[in-house]
């Protein structure tokens, strides 16, 4: 090979590892990692596990310290949060940004090797559920932190965005080619469009299609999966079989007639939850995840943006300390249970090819549960407020139509409840002590989908817990009532 050849050939190799890297970079899936969880598992065991499954990327909503650090030199991607409760004071402080950039993103990146690659601003703060809450801080706040990014010499790496619900676009059509930015916010959305662009940063936005299924009963249900071939959605020639696609192409077509047709995009948040809800469940999940991922892999694309998607799987892992205002299901939006064990058969596309991979090494507590007595009757005038107590202040999204205890007994439910608080107040023997109604017995009651769950151990779980004091809000009245309606 003579010399020029060489060099030529040298430089085409070079060219086509960078080119490489760049692929891995984006291509490999990306997942939310959320820790609203009352005994969330060891960061450490959680970093290992997603090593173990092949992901490359995770997504934060805050930039939790200690969850960072186990980040540390492991390879993945990360892309941090600030929570939208922030918003304000970073739009109105260049200096409160600044100091959080050097507390949350300086300090991992220089000194603990955490690979820092996004920074949310905010999530999804335009929700119509809002009202317009976050309308006048999220823009400034993007600003200011991208202006902090600068300053600290992390432009180049760190790129700054917004994670944005589907509800940011509209048609009045339903078709994707009809659709553009809401009305109420057009242009602020070409505001914040145009800085992303300037700063080159994605355009990151979230899809569920359960969501459709849940808020309106006349949706075709097979359009929300990938594998569908019974309802098709005709856009002027372009054939949709998929909810997804549609709405992704929807964004596509809103960039495009604005001026921004070839801007990158994430699906920040993409997913189906497994309980909760009579469309929630394991089959569901399975159903959708894994055609997602099936399309995912083979970098399809959808019909405008055909090729590699980024995307982040949503989520992880359950976290049951999640407000349930939406819906009970969002409490089991997790791949993996809050043990770290695999909900379903699901293949990443990566080394994980016969299924999820669980945590390892997860330490539980005892084998004992609190149970209603099967002395205590179900007309004593202490089961509706007890029930309604031990859900105010612990996990009963499971209980109610269409869920995996949906088919419970009355003592069944009761004791559901009981052992969820209990559970969640570390096995306390004075969290089993409701007044004539309960027991703590060594039989597990589950039975089939249903799970009388046994909480893991964690640092808090070695630590006297208070029983008596709430931990959150207390449960929506309509689960209470419709959970005391099955029970008496």
């Amino acid at each position: 090979m003579g010399f020029f050849k060489f060099i030529a050939f040298s430089r085409l190799c070079v060219a086509l590892l960078f080119l490489d890297e760049l692929v891995s970079s984006v291509g490999g899936i990306g997942v939310n990692w959320g820790i609203q969880a009352t005994h969330p598992l060891p960061p450490a065991t959680v970093v290992r596990m997603l090593q173990d499954n092949g992901i490359q990327k995770v997504k934060f909503f805050d930039a939790n310290s200690s969850f960072l650090g186990a980040l540390s030199k492991s390879g993945l991607q990360v892309m941090v949060g600030i929570p939208n409760d922030m918003l304000s004071s970073l739009a109105s402080n260049v200096e409160a940004a600044e100091n959080w950039v050097a507390q949350n993103l300086s300090s991992h990146i220089s000194s603990n090797g955490v690979d820092i690659r996004y920074v949310a601003v905010g999530n999804e703060p335009f929700l119509s559920a809002y009202n317009g809450t976050y309308l006048n801080t999220t823009l400034p706040a993007l600003q200011n932190v991208q202006a902090a990014v600068v300053k600290a010499g992390l432009s180049a790496q760190v790129k700054v965005t917004i994670p944005l619900n589907a509800d940011v676009l509209a048609s009045s059509t339903y078709l994707p080619s009809d659709g553009d930015f809401r009305s109420d916010i057009h242009d602020l959305m070409l505001e914040i469009v145009k800085f992303l662009s300037d700063n080159g940063a994605p355009f990151t936005i979230n899809f569920y299609p359960f969501i459709s299924l849940y808020n309106d009963p006349n949706f075709p249900v097979d359009f929300a999966f990938f594998d569908n071939s019974s309802s098709t959605l005709n856009d002027k020639g372009t054939i949709y079989t998929n909810v997804f696609d549609a709405s992704y192409d929807m964004l596509v077509w809103a960039l495009q007639k604005n001026g921004y047709g070839n801007m990158s995009i994430i699906v920040g948040e993409v997913g189906w939850p497994t309980d909760g809800d009579k469309n929630a469940n394991a089959k569901n999940a399975q159903r959708f995840n894994q055609g997602f991922m099936t399309r995912y892999s083979a970098g399809k694309g959808t019909p405008m943006r055909p090729g590699q998607m980024d995307a982040y799987l949503f989520s992880l892992i359950d976290e049951d300390a999640k407000s349930i205002q939406p819906g009970n299901f969002e409490r089991h939006w997790g791949l993996f249970y809050f043990d770290g064990q695999p909900k379903y058969v699901l293949n990443l596309g990566s080394t994980s090819s016969n299924g999820l991979v669980a945590a390892r090494d997860v330490k539980y507590l005892a084998k004992k549960w609190c149970v209603m007595s099967q002395s205590a009757s179900l007309q004593d005038s202490q089961v509706a407020p007890s029930v309604s107590y031990a859900c105010s202040l612990a996990d009963c999204s499971s209980l109610g139509y269409g869920t995996s205890c949906g088919n419970l007994s009355a003592q069944g439910n009761i004791s559901y409840a009981f052992n969820s608080y209990y559970q969640q107040n570390n096995q306390l023997d004075s969290a089993c002590q409701f007044p004539n109604l309960s027991v703590i017995t060594g039989s597990d009651l589950s039975v089939g989908d249903c799970k009388f769950i046994i909480m893991i151990q964690t640092q808090s779980s070695s630590l006297v817990a208070n029983a008596g004091s709430p931990r959150r809000g207390i449960v929506p009245a309509v689960l209470v009532s419709s959970l005391l309606y099955m029970i008496l």
